[in-house]
């Protein structure tokens, strides 16, 4: 039977923006969620989350042990977490996965999915955009931890640099139609610029933005080799955001401040990712970048505290 005293698990296969959102939900609802990073291999790996002979043992003898005593309640995010939530929804646990698992999802209590995967059921919480941490306390935090950025001239830019993806062709062309709105907001406004790359920017791009603005004040961010990631401190002390349009989660987390929030040639992108964008668009969260910017404070985006009093109220938790 489940342990209603066990506080509920969270668990993701490692992946930033699984662990990032699983996270973010059970941190909403639980004050001390157990972090679970699960581990597998074929089959389990490439046919997750379906169910196959041995399923107990695909993550391992921890896991298999652990299903014996499930917790009440348990989240999680990606394919490979939606085979274990669904073994321990067998064992009576209360089930959530984030995004869609890609089969029915009656295997679990509630699917969360963003509205532009098209997912839609009966225990299907749709939300615009990924599930993040960002709130005030989250962003006064950041500004905490890194009150230098708070001393650099306005208006504080923040760029938020993802990569070339297959639904977004966010390439060295796109990256120099960017960088040339940027000199001229520098050039006509002055102020600093704070850019912070991810795991898919390319090291083309990181050179030529380390080359561009190498005396501009601000950041510059592409991994350990340039300190503590200030990305926190960024988006809290930010005037405005510009996000690249390759990456949901980026754009999701800018638009939970109450910056405004530009995007480079919105059009690049493709399929379910340009479905989100133009969702944005039209109701005014973020802007196309363009040679002038129209800044103006915005109604912070904030779907993680929407989803979580949802899941509380469905489950009753």
């Amino acid at each position: 039977m489940p342990d209603s005293t066990t506080p509920p698990w969270a668990l993701h296969d490692g992946a930033a923006g699984h662990r990032r959102q699983v996270l973010a939900l059970a941190g909403a609802l639980a004050t001390a969620p157990r972090e679970i990073e699960l581990h597998t291999h074929a089959p389990w790996s490439w046919l997750a989350p379906r169910r196959l002979p041995g399923s107990e043992r695909a993550f391992g003898d921890a896991f298999t042990a652990s299903l014996l005593q499930p917790p009440a309640l348990a989240f999680g995010a990606g394919r490979r977490a939606a085979l274990a939530t669904r073994l321990l929804r067998e064992r009576g646990s209360r089930v959530v996965q984030v995004l869609d698992p890609r089969i029915d999802t009656r295997h679990w209590d509630l699917v969360v999915a963003p509205e532009h995967d098209g997912l839609r059921g009966p225990n299907v919480l749709t939300l615009l955009g990924s599930l993040n941490p960002v709130d005030d306390a989250w962003l006064a935090q950041g500004r905490a931890t890194f009150p230098s950025l708070g001393e650099l001239p306005g208006p504080r830019t923040v760029v938020l640099l993802g990569g070339p993806t297959p639904a977004v062709r966010f390439d060295r062309a796109a990256f120099e139609v960017m960088a040339a709105v940027l000199e001229h907001w520098l050039a006509m406004e002055g102020g600093s610029l704070l850019l912070i790359g991810s795991r898919r920017t390319p090291a083309m791009m990181a050179t030529l933005a380390r080359r561009y603005w190498a005396d501009t004040p601000g950041r510059r961010w592409f991994g350990s080799e340039d300190g503590e990631n200030p990305y926190a401190g960024a988006l809290g002390w930010a005037d405005r955001i510009v996000v690249s349009p390759d990456s949901v989660n980026m754009v999701s987390e800018a638009c939970a401040t109450g910056a405004p929030v530009y995007v480079p040639e919105p059009e690049r992108a493709s399929g379910r990712v340009r479905r989100y964008l133009d969702t944005l668009l039209a109701r005014g969260r973020i802007r196309p970048l363009g040679r002038l910017p129209h800044d103006a404070p915005a109604e912070p985006l904030r779907e993680t505290p929407r989803i979580a009093a949802l899941v509380r109220e469905r489950l009753a938790t």
